[in-house]
């Protein structure tokens, strides 16, 4: 029963026209919505790579690519994608989290070192050095 229903029907009867027609200006129409919304704009304005992790996709794997607003304002829909990035859905994911404990009030950069100014000048006596070569 399931190879059955495997593939495309075939008509029963004499094709309509109109009904045809009908079906591929509604297909038409539903595509140009579709290139109408921000992630189709996005995907035609940036390459298909990860803004994060840098991982890249094809046809086969493009719905795992999302577009993010990175003033986190989906309203904000500028023509020119200025406000839109690829991420994949993971890097995706971690950007939103990070951006709710922002405004929770938490440390985005738990785990994180923090890199302090440097103490030691590797090259403070370097001009003796060279003097003494000579």
């Amino acid at each position: 029963m399931a190879g059955r229903n495997s593939g495309p029907r075939k008509p029963s009867g004499p094709l309509d026209g109109k009904k045809l027609d009908g079906l591929v200006a509604r297909a038409h129409k539903e595509r140009d919505t579709r290139l109408a919304g921000y992630r189709e704009q996005s995907l035609k304005l940036h390459p298909w790579v990860c803004g994060r992790c840098g991982r890249h996709f094809t046809r086969e794997n493009l719905h795992e690519l999302t577009v993010h607003h990175k003033d986190h304002n989906h309203d904000n829909n500028p023509s020119d994608g200025s406000n839109w990035e690829n991420l994949c859905l993971y890097c995706h994911d971690n950007e939103h989290q990070r951006f709710a404990h922002l405004i929770q009030g938490y440390d985005v950069n738990i785990g994180v070192e923090k890199k302090g100014t440097a103490t030691q000048n590797p090259f403070a006596n370097l001009k003796d050095l060279l003097q003494n070569k000579k």
